[in-house]
């Protein structure tokens, strides 16, 4: 990935968090982060990952209302990032913490004798 490219994504990924923090209510959504973001190299789409901390409810209820607030949110990062094209935005709940503790999970599991450990 090119320099500019990673600039506009750390751009996207502080306007949209802020955007984020300001809109969405802790109680309703719980905590939710923006921890990446992956705009395609001709700027017209967009991924933003995000994480909820709070219950798969609230999860599956912050990306719905994301889903259905993403032109808002769009038109919204359009004023103070400006490009050749504001990117159609993708909310995508980003599973990495959950998979490295179900992992950790499956170690602790096996418990191998010290003598044994690799």
């Amino acid at each position: 990935m090119n320099r500019r490219l990673q600039r506009v994504n750390e751009l996207v990924k502080r306007e949209v968090g802020e955007i984020i923090r300001r809109d969405f209510i802790v109680s309703e959504f719980g905590v939710v982060t923006v921890t990446s973001v992956a705009i395609s190299p001709d700027l017209k789409n967009g991924r933003i990952f995000v994480s909820v901390i709070g219950t798969p409810q609230q999860q599956t209820h912050t990306l719905r209302a994301l889903g259905a607030r993403r032109g808002a949110i769009q038109r919204e990062m359009s004023r103070t990032v400006i490009l050749k094209y504001t990117p159609h935005l993708d909310f995508l709940l980003d599973e990495t913490g959950e998979r490295a503790d179900r992992i950790h999970r499956i170690l602790d599991d096996l418990h191998l004798p010290e003598d044994e450990s690799v």
